[in-house]
C-alpha cells in the first residue's frame, strides 16, 4: 500500500508542476497574442490555469476537481500555447516556415 501512496504523491506532484508551468507560460505571453490567435483572453486563461493550480494543491488526485484542472491545462498546452507561439514567433531560432529538420525545403528544385 505504501508503494501506491508514493506513486499517487509523485503523480500529484507532476500534476502541480505541469499546471504551474502552464500558468507561468500563460502569464509571460503577450495579451494581444491571445486575441490575434482567437483563443479567449489572457485574463481568462490566467484565471482558469490559476484555479487548476490551486485545485491541484488543495485536493487529492483521486477527486474529480484535479481532473478538470488537468483537462484545462492540457487544452492550454496543446491548443492555445502553440497558436500563441505561432503568432509571436516563439520557439523559432531564426528559421523560416519552410525549414525542415535538416535544412530548408526547396520543393525538389
Amino acid at each position: 500500500m505504501q508503494g501506491f501512496a508514493n506513486f499517487m504523491w509523485l503523480l500529484s506532484l507532476a500534476l502541480i508542476v505541469f499546471s504551474g508551468f502552464a500558468l507561468i507560460d500563460a502569464a509571460v505571453r503577450r495579451e494581444d497574442a491571445y486575441r490575434a490567435a482567437d483563443k479567449k483572453t489572457k485574463p481568462f486563461w490566467l484565471i482558469i490555469l490559476g484555479l487548476a493550480f490551486v485545485v491541484n494543491l488543495l485536493f487529492p488526485i483521486l477527486s474529480f476537481l484535479p481532473i478538470i484542472g488537468l483537462v484545462a491545462t492540457i487544452v492550454y498546452m496543446v491548443d492555445v500555447r502553440p497558436a500563441i507561439r505561432q503568432i509571436t514567433g516563439g520557439g523559432r531560432r531564426g528559421g523560416s516556415s519552410s525549414d525542415g529538420p535538416y535544412g530548408p525545403y526547396n520543393g525538389g528544385r
